[in-house]
């Protein structure tokens, strides 16, 4: 606590008082340097006296030491105890990267927390005059003088941090600082993403308009740091073969298919498990999964979305609370409608434009004028009927991005949408992307500490993710119906890959897989952010439009950054 606040007041904030945590290459690195010492081993011996049967070796040395006192309010745990033989004890503070070139032989972060632990050991009677920081990347030990005016300055980090953990205030964040470039938290935080939303005094679009100027995705505002990971290299887990059956080998999920030879997936590269029907998991294989946070996700043998088992849910109440409070707000539930309709509308007209070959003027027209209309809507239900009738629009005109090979067989007709059953091979394609879309979008507001069940514009229903559908709005055009277009023109998926029975129409579960993949490839797909400027896949935008409603939702935008493109 007292490192991370001398470090950066937000990253304390995020990770004592909201409980956030993720990892990047330097906490894994961190975590492998400490394995030997996070394991307790010999006791530390009384400050009074020598344990009972102690044999007289020096150093003497105990790992893994936990301390704490009521008088300084300050607890620690001590990686590595010495005791000379003249009694005098050093605490040894381990750490990762190589010893940096300062005067004081460490940075102010870092001696203040070897400070602490040496206070504490005073405080236990302990005779304790200095303490080491050990460097694993130099291989060195820096040994750190405790000063009256180092240990000031941790008494000061220590009441700093009560004051701001009591306050219930995230600190803002730091701005163009290189201490962001290294941070495990830079894709919770959003330093540059918060601070450029809060210059721009709006968070809209750059491209925030309906003309036809350009179909370029590029924004004219200044190009911001590209912190955060692109993409993320973990891929999620398919399993739809019925009677199949998933169990745990060391660090393996076995695969074994009721035919055929079992196939081994790492759990260190995979991001979700998502089964469909009738496959069985161990409970070895569920606790691994738990343990891991790799969510898994049931899904009916049709492909609805049925929930998700997961470890501990977000730490983040903090988040939750306000995002209960914003939802019982009328006002604030209808100004964030009304985002999530216009960018859902826009989104739309931008698809027909890039993927007709002779766009329907009229429909695009009609979704323009319909965007405009959203600011003018009063009321939630006015506001679901405009929706629909934009809808309606859209999907009037959707087959003419059907190439003319697709529209041939006639398999592809589209008579608008249906669903609940879908009666047709659009639709059924549709409704399966739309669930894959409201499945992802649920874990990505999850993993953000947001409720998926609590929505805005879907009012919250029994067994419903109301706040998934609501951001997924948006994106249904650009993720889901490009999927569905795609897979349609490109031979993908044809007319003999679809079950129909009764009126209903069902994709087989052979060309599932095929579409499954294609889903995949444009969740990985990396895209320009219209506002941010840097590439990220469509992945990485749900989590980071699920963080950004989060900053709205506790006070640090004013207005919800719509992803629109044009």
């Amino acid at each position: 606590m007292v490192n991370e606040i001398l470090y950066c007041e937000r990253l304390f904030y995020l990770e004592w008082a909201q409980g956030e945590f993720a990892d990047n290459e330097f906490t894994v690195e961190g975590r492998a340097v400490h394995e030997r010492v996070d394991k307790p081993g010999r006791t530390a011996k009384r400050a009074s006296r020598d344990e009972p049967g102690d044999d007289g070796e020096r150093p003497y040395q105990a790992r893994s030491v936990w301390l704490s006192s009521e008088k300084l309010g300050l607890t620690a745990k001590i990686d590595l105890l010495e005791e000379g033989e003249d009694g005098r004890v050093t605490p040894i503070e381990y750490k990762r990267g190589r010893a940096p070139d300062v005067p004081e032989g460490g940075y102010l972060s870092e001696r203040a927390q070897l400070c602490a632990q040496v206070l504490l050991l005073r405080d236990h009677g302990y005779v304790c005059d200095e303490g080491a920081l050990y460097f694993a990347g130099s291989r060195k030990r820096v040994v750190i003088a405790i000063t009256d005016d180092l240990i000031a300055a941790t008494l000061n980090a220590a009441r700093r941090a009560r004051e701001i953990g009591a306050r219930g205030r995230m600190p803002p964040p730091l701005v163009d600082d290189p201490k962001c470039n290294g941070c495990s938290l830079v894709g919770i935080c959003l330093p540059d993403e918060v601070h450029l939303l809060e210059v721009l005094g709006e968070a809209r679009p750059a491209n925030d308009r309906t003309d036809d100027s350009s179909d370029s995705d590029e924004t004219t505002e200044p190009k911001i740091r590209k912190l955060a990971v692109a993409r993320d290299e973990r891929q999620p887990l398919y399993v739809s073969e019925q009677g199949a059956s998933i169990r745990l080998d060391g660090h393996c999920l076995i695969v074994r298919p009721r035919e055929g030879e079992p196939v081994d997936v790492r759990l260190p590269a995979t991001s979700q498990v998502c089964i469909f029907g009738n496959v069985q998991v161990s409970t070895q294989a569920v606790r691994a999964l738990l343990e891991r946070g790799i969510p898994l996700v049931y899904f009916t043998y049709g492909g609805w979305f049925l929930g998700r088992a997961t470890g501990h849910d977000s730490k983040n109440i903090e988040l939750r609370i306000a995002q209960h409070a914003a939802a019982a707000d009328s006002e604030v539930c209808l100004e964030l409608a009304r985002g999530f309709v216009t960018s859902k509308i826009l989104n739309a007209r931008t698809m027909l434009r890039r993927n007709s070959t002779s766009p329907d003027a009229t429909a695009l027209f009609e979704l323009k004028q319909f965007a405009r209309k959203v600011d003018d809507v009063e009321q939630l239900q006015s506001l679901l009927g405009l929706e629909g009738t934009a809808a309606r629009a859209y999907f009037g005109a959707f087959r003419d991005m059907l190439s003319g090979k697709a529209l041939a067989t006639g398999a592809f007709d589209l008579d608008g949408r249906n669903r609940r059953p879908p009666r047709d091979p659009v639709n059924a394609l549709l409704s399966f992307a739309y669930s894959l879309l409201a499945k992802d979008f649920t874990l990505a507001l999850a993993t953000a500490g947001l409720d998926p069940m609590l929505g805005f514009f879907h009012q919250p229903r029994f067994g419903r993710p109301a706040l998934a559908l609501d951001l997924m709005e948006e994106f249904r055009p650009l993720v889901a119906d490009s999927v569905v277009v795609n897979a349609i023109n490109t031979g993908v998926v044809d007319d003999t890959d679809f079950e129909r029975l009764n009126g209903s129409c069902a994709l087989r579960a052979h060309a599932r897989r095929r579409f499954l993949h294609a889903y995949e490839r444009r969740m990985s797909q990396e895209v320009t952010h219209p506002i941010f400027g840097y590439r990220v896949s469509y992945r990485r935008v749900l989590e980071l439009q699920a963080r950004l409603l989060g900053r709205l939702l506790l006070g640090e935008l004013d207005q919800y950054p719509a992803f629109r493109t044009r």
